[in-house]
């Protein structure tokens, strides 16, 4: 089903190291953290390019050339990287700039900020550098925030979680604290996008296939979407993964895929 293939994001930062990787053939190009979160999508680079992707700045030598991956990175990196003369090229996606520029504003008025996300996802860890605030991933982490009900308080949110997810999410938010900023949510429209195809045919099929990555979080959302309302779906990175069990009985297949799967 569409939309399928690369989000712009993701097209931006695969472009981005293919074109450092050619313009400087005879450098090492490191990236900080997959690039994406798509493991046949590493493998090529790696294999084509001779990328070497790293977790930490200090497996890097110095003044070396350095990409940082799609999901955002935290000020304390950058400082880093330029104490060790890195020649810094920044991947990060548009939107998540965006996402980092809400919080530093908010900041700056003096508002208390929650953000809804996934403890330990690479973007978490990115846009919780930007500026203090409070991670929530369920209503019930709403509840035991140590923020003053009548103070200002503003929300945002990692760009590849599921609207449905988020939603009630939103609501404890607006119910709790009454001077709550109200925001349009920052989740990907290459994400939502998705999100509503699988929506979309969701009464007409007797399972779903997401073609996408274990560690790719939209990709793990479609299933849940799907699952939620009760169609079993399955996360595979190939057609060898599909299991004969899954078929028997079976009359109507959906199939999408993540922001981060290729065409």
């Amino acid at each position: 089903m569409e939309p399928r293939g690369f989000c712009a994001g993701v097209k931006t930062a695969i472009n981005t190291v293919v074109r450092l990787a050619e313009k400087y053939p005879n450098e090492t190009i490191y990236i900080k953290h997959k690039i994406v979160h798509n493991s046949e999508v590493i493998r090529e680079l790696q294999e084509k390019y001779h990328v070497v992707f790293v977790e930490k700045l200090s497996e890097i030598p110095n003044g070396a050339r350095v990409v940082f991956s799609a999901h955002g990175t935290p000020p304390n990196v950058y400082a880093e990287a330029k104490e060790r003369n890195l020649k810094v090229t920044d991947a990060t996606c548009m939107l998540v700039e965006k996402v980092h520029s809400k919080a530093k504003e908010y900041a700056k008025q003096g508002v208390s900020i929650v953000l809804i996300g996934h403890n330990g996802h690479q973007e978490i860890i990115g846009t919780m550098g930007q500026a203090v605030m409070h991670l929530v991933e369920n209503t019930q982490d709403v509840e035991k925030l140590n923020i003053e009900v009548n103070a200002p308080v503003a929300y945002i949110t990692q760009t590849t979680l599921s609207i449905y997810e988020t939603k009630n999410i939103e609501l404890a938010l607006r119910n709790k604290f009454p001077n709550l900023f109200f925001s349009r949510d920052d989740i990907c429209y290459a994400t939502t996008n998705r999100q509503e195809a699988v929506m979309s045919v969701i009464n007409k099929i007797d399972f779903l296939l997401v073609v996408g990555d274990e560690s790719s979080s939209n990709s793990r959302r479609l299933v849940e979407t799907a699952q939620q309302r009760g169609i079993n779906a399955y996360l595979i990175s190939s057609f060898k993964d599909i299991k004969s069990a899954w078929v028997l009985g079976v009359r109507s297949v959906g199939i999408t895929s993540g922001a981060s799967a290729p065409e």
